[in-house]
């Protein structure tokens, strides 16, 4: 059975930073972009970092760009998302996401993803 499983989340302060990890078990995903996805109560789901296989290539969404790093470890099938300079509208459920195949047609597109944890809550407020 493969799981995700996240961890780091928390309440900090405007400003301040937060590291989320996620660890996958099941399968092996180093073939596999991964990505982090977050969700604000009462909207959609958002694309917020990815990373590709190799690590090469990073994406990130444009209300994160310059403050949030993608990063991952596949001698130990992790990944993670350092998030600095946090603002109040950074509040959601994070989610670390996979695709099925190693192909994948939009990173961006949440419902592309078919692999899911079960979320990490990050509150960001004074």
């Amino acid at each position: 059975q493969v799981q995700l499983l996240e961890s780091g989340g928390g309440l900090v302060q405007p400003g301040d930073s937060l590291r989320l990890s996620c660890e996958a078990s099941g399968r092996s995903f180093s073939e596999h972009v991964m990505s982090w996805i977050r969700q604000e109560s009462g909207k959609g789901r958002e694309f917020v970092a990815g990373i590709s296989w190799n690590g090469v290539h990073t994406y990130y969404g444009d209300s994160v760009k310059g403050r949030f790093t993608i990063s991952r470890d596949n001698s130990k099938n992790t990944w993670s998302l350092q998030m600095n300079s946090l603002k109040t509208e950074d509040t959601a459920v994070y989610y670390c996401a996979a695709p099925e195949s190693e192909a994948m047609s939009n990173i961006f597109e949440p419902k592309a993803y078919y692999y899911w944890g079960q979320g990490t809550q990050v509150t960001v407020s004074s």
